[in-house]
């Protein structure tokens, strides 16, 4: 096996292991994150206990066991007594994240190659992961990742143009984040209830990225967003698990959009 082979092995595996080991550390902040709009971010585990930092499991030390769902109330006549407030989904477990996250950097890895910009996305995609699960949790983008990921990915990009064999161009990142933020800032103004503002921040980190490879890129995985959001908001349709006017987390899409539109860029880079 020659060096050249023995890095392109290396690469993936190396990437799979960093999105293992950082997809394990998520489902605190997920946990944390999934709130409602308006409401504090969590500070106890699922059972109960004051909870402190944003990395590990969702459970705490004093935890053994999750906390048990609670059985439905029923009336005294048989009949099932009024509900209330719905529980809270439960608390994402670490395998699920850290095979999800582990994935996602290796299909990056496979289609960047030995490129600076390689370090950039796999520092992002955790916390894209991390963006994803809290949106469709409770259709909330919580600005200390969506503002900070657009920031962390100009800076990491500025950083990576300065280094040689990178194949991009940050200025074209720059104009992306800001031409994708202010078109889906129009979306947001024309339709409030179908944009949430949580998307027009998000729209600043995936611009920067997909613009790093050109605005072909930008195009492509905008409209990958955009689709996957259709098939999945028709799907629930066909099933009846929504209607036509159902609003759907979006994020997800958005995120799976930029993926989708960073593997065709850097592979035709």
């Amino acid at each position: 096996m020659t060096a050249l082979d023995a890095l392109d092995l290396a690469l993936p595996v190396t990437a799979a292991l960093w999105g293992a080991a950082t997809g394990t550390l998520l489902p605190r902040a997920a946990h944390r994150f999934s709130v409602p709009a308006g409401e504090d971010w969590r500070k106890e585990c699922p059972a109960g206990h004051p909870i402190r930092g944003w990395l590990g499991t969702a459970h705490c030390a004093a935890c053994t066991t999750p906390a048990p769902t609670p059985a439905e109330p029923v009336a005294a006549d048989g009949e099932d007594a009024p509900q209330g407030p719905p529980a809270p989904a439960p608390a994402p477990a670490p395998a699920p994240l850290a095979l999800t996250t582990a994935l996602v950097c290796t299909a990056l890895a496979l289609a960047t190659g030995p490129r600076p910009e390689l370090a950039v996305w796999l520092l992002l995609a955790p916390v894209g992961v991390l963006l994803a699960v809290v949106d469709f949790r409770v259709q909330r983008l919580p600005d200390p990742l969506t503002l900070p990921l657009a920031a962390a990915a100009l800076a990491l990009l500025g950083a990576a143009a300065l280094l040689p064999e990178h194949a991009g161009h940050w200025l074209t990142s720059l104009y992306a984040a800001l031409a994708l933020g202010a078109c889906y800032f129009l979306l947001f103004l024309v339709n409030p209830g179908g944009m949430g503002f949580g998307d027009v921040k998000l729209a600043l980190g995936t611009g920067a990225v997909l613009g790093w490879y050109g605005w072909p890129t930008v195009l492509f995985g905008t409209f990958a967003g955009f689709l996957l959001g259709a098939l999945y908001g028709g799907a629930l349709v066909v099933v009846r698990r929504a209607g036509r006017k159902t609003a759907i987390a979006f994020g997800p899409f958005l995120i799976a959009g930029a993926f989708a539109g960073l593997l065709v860029g850097a592979y035709t880079a």
